[in-house]
């Protein structure tokens, strides 16, 4: 175990605001496993893998905590699986804190095989058919089986733009399902099943409806979850009614609690978030762009398939705190992209998880010198480019 996480053992999880500059916030999460430093990204390790990466890697790149995925690890290798093997932390060697989602986002995409009733979604294995019955209690149940950190409740997401009674519907599903998932966490702490530095957040729903949004934190409130995420955004509605949602929405969550914004997102995304008073992230963005060739650098996203960096010497990315993006040149990567070869995702994911730490990393650190608008006026300028022309 490294030395970060023997200085900053908790026995309990606890959530501490360091720094304010208007809304956004820098602060620690304290859990049995680390600190969390928030505003935090989480790299996505949907099956016990952040893909192309060694867990070394991710740790090094500044990841305090990473999620894992409740749908996926169920089908395979199963929860019990990697209960027996001695959670999901022994399994893929990773010792720092790890979020599990409930599975919804997940059921969402099945909606050509699944059936949603009060009880849960029923839905067919899309590795082999199998049918499975996903509730409330059997999501708790998959991640306390993990060895999750932070379990998230069992929710219904669904895809943007929808009918007013469908997004009301699943809001309210998703509450009655905030009940039952906090009642067999407590259940499953009873147990022994989870431990006292464990924790649930419940998920805000309401599609970009503000008074929906704002019923579903106030219900969810009055049940008091040790954090609280905002889900169903990202799923179609476009950045601006995203962040003029969460404008409206985060006023309405504990301002002593963490605050994490489900599957978002691009740069521009997470740094507008935080001005709003976002303080966790997770997003496939690093290590599936990395994998299509596309870098994020401090000179904006790159295309490296693109013919015009065929002949350029540079790095990738002279200012980056990744070796690989300082060593190998924009010409080799081109190279390696445009043939198919692995090396080429595995620096670019390799890079691109770098930059996404860097960049919350420069957030606290601006939020806690007080400039984070100056900050965030700067960066953009230099990162939020117009993409670059097609190849011909």
């Amino acid at each position: 175990m490294d030395s970060h996480l023997k200085d900053t053992m908790a026995e309990t999880f606890d959530f501490r605001v360091l720094a304010k500059d208007g809304k956004a916030r820098c602060g620690e999460i304290s859990t049995p496993r680390g600190v969390i430093r928030t505003p935090a990204f989480m790299p996505v390790g949907t099956v016990g893998t952040v893909k192309a990466l060694y867990p070394e890697q991710v740790r090094d790149a500044g990841a305090d905590i990473i999620l894992g995925n409740t749908y996926h690890l169920m089908l395979r290798p199963g929860a019990e699986r990697v209960a027996k093997l001695g959670g999901l932390h022994k399994f893929m060697g990773w010792n720092g804190p790890i979020l599990t989602d409930s599975g919804g986002f997940q059921v969402m995409s099945l909606a050509k095989i699944r059936k949603i009733t009060e009880e849960g979604a029923a839905f067919q294995s899309h590795l082999d058919g199998s049918r499975h019955m996903l509730s409330p209690e059997r999501s708790i149940e998959i991640q306390s089986l993990l060895g999750a950190d932070i379990q998230m409740q069992f929710d219904e997401c669904i895809e943007l733009p929808a009918a007013p009674s469908e997004v009301e519907r699943a809001m309210q599903l998703s509450l009655r399902w905030a009940e039952r998932s906090k009642r067999a966490f407590e259940v499953q702490r009873a147990s022994g099943g989870v431990g006292p530095g464990q924790a649930l957040f419940a998920i805000v729903q309401g599609g970009t409806d503000i008074a929906l949004r704002q019923r579903s934190a106030e219900a969810l409130v009055a049940m008091d979850f040790p954090g609280y995420a905002i889900g169903g955004l990202a799923v179609g509605e476009g950045h601006e009614a995203m962040i003029s949602t969460l404008a409206e929405t985060l006023p309405a969550l504990p301002a002593d609690k963490p605050r994490y914004l489900m599957g978002v997102g691009t740069p521009l995304d997470l740094i507008e978030s935080v001005r709003l008073g976002v303080d966790m992230f997770d997003c496939v963005m690093p290590t599936r762009n990395g994998r299509h060739g596309n870098a994020f650098t401090w000179d904006g996203e790159l295309n490296m398939r693109n013919a015009r960096f065929a002949d350029d010497a540079s790095p990738l990315d002279a200012q980056s705190s990744c070796p690989a993006a300082r060593q190998y040149s924009r010409a080799y990567l081109h190279h390696l992209i445009k043939s198919g070869e692995y090396l080429g995702a595995m620096i670019l994911s390799w890079a691109n998880t770098v930059f996404y730490q860097d960049l919350m990393a420069a957030m606290r650190e601006a939020i806690s010198a007080g400039n984070f608008e100056e900050w965030a006026a700067a960066t953009k300028a230099r990162i939020i480019k117009p993409p670059a022309a097609p190849e011909r």
